[in-house]
């Protein structure tokens, strides 16, 4: 029974969505810090405690939303909205999660804590009222990824370049944007849609998504030949790794318009390309950065 218990607390933390956290290492990596044992270590138990941050908020916004997920096809399985996994045991071990969270995290300086508060506090509004706020939903989970990135700096003590919050900014807009789009297309059912569709549709979404993916691809393209990037790295090989980015983000575009592997990471882990691009793209900045 306990073991069960477990399953379900695991399942409702949704560690399929940790990988959104990776993204703290970029300012490691881009900082040509990745080798130092030290501060490696730093920035891979930030990870941890944003892990566990973000699972505290999962569990509020299932805590939160239980009532319209049993309505929902595939949120009604979810341990919470199906009723396996009782919601005031589900907000206790949010608090226990939270509250270990912050503990570990005020260890590390009180920039790194602001950030968690900061964090922890915009999942919690992005769960109860930002989601339902047409452009600012999406803009939340963006500024998500921003914070990551910033936590993931001032743990180590490295500044985060302006291109690379470009970057990231851009690129967290097109997940989510991509997101809603997967929503409204697929789901039909007015009883299973997200409050914030009604005011979205497929055009709005396509013309925003055309934007923000062209940005990416120039935003990257001005980061790797900047007189700023060339000096602060020491080369101006990264020019190499924009047939990566292309090809990514076209993919991205094909996976969202063509096939069902739209809407969730879940969905891209199983697309062998587009994995294998991306950890391509990880070897060939890593390779440039730290092989000479």
């Amino acid at each position: 029974m306990a073991e069960n218990i477990f399953l379900l607390i695991f399942k409702s933390m949704r560690p399929a969505q940790w990988s959104k956290n990776l993204i703290m290492f970029a300012g490691i990596v881009f900082s040509k810090n990745l080798l130092n044992t030290e501060l490696f270590s730093m920035v891979f138990f930030s990870f941890g405690i944003f892990c566990a941050l973000s699972s505290a908020t999962y569990l509020v916004n299932d805590i939160a939303d239980y009532q319209n997920d049993r309505k929902n096809k595939l949120k009604k399985q979810r341990p919470i909205a199906s009723g396996k996994l009782d919601r005031g045991y589900a907000a206790f071990i949010a608090g226990i999660l939270v509250v270990f969270s912050l503990m570990v995290a005020w260890n590390f300086g009180m920039k790194f804590f602001l950030m968690c508060i900061l964090f922890l506090s915009l999942q919690i509004m992005y769960s109860l009222v930002l989601k339902h706020i047409v452009i600012l939903d999406v803009l939340s989970i963006s500024f998500g990824f921003i914070l990551r990135v910033i936590a993931g700096g001032i743990i180590i003590s490295v500044a985060i370049s302006n291109w690379l919050l470009i970057c990231t900014t851009l690129i967290s807009l097109l997940l989510a944007l991509d997101k809603r789009r997967h929503e409204l297309q697929k789901i039909t059912e007015i009883h299973q849609r997200r409050k914030v569709l009604e005011y979205y549709d497929l055009p709005i979404l396509d013309q925003m998504t055309s934007v923000v993916t062209a940005s990416i691809l120039l935003s990257y393209i001005l980061y790797t030949i900047s007189e700023e990037t060339i000096s602060h790295l020491g080369t101006d090989n990264l020019i190499y790794t924009i047939p990566f980015v292309l090809f990514g983000i076209f993919r991205y575009i094909f996976l969202s318009h063509k096939t069902e592997a739209a809407g969730s990471l879940e969905n891209l882990y199983i697309d062998r390309p587009f994995v294998l691009n991306i950890i391509l793209w990880v070897l060939a900045v890593v390779a440039i950065l730290y092989l000479k």
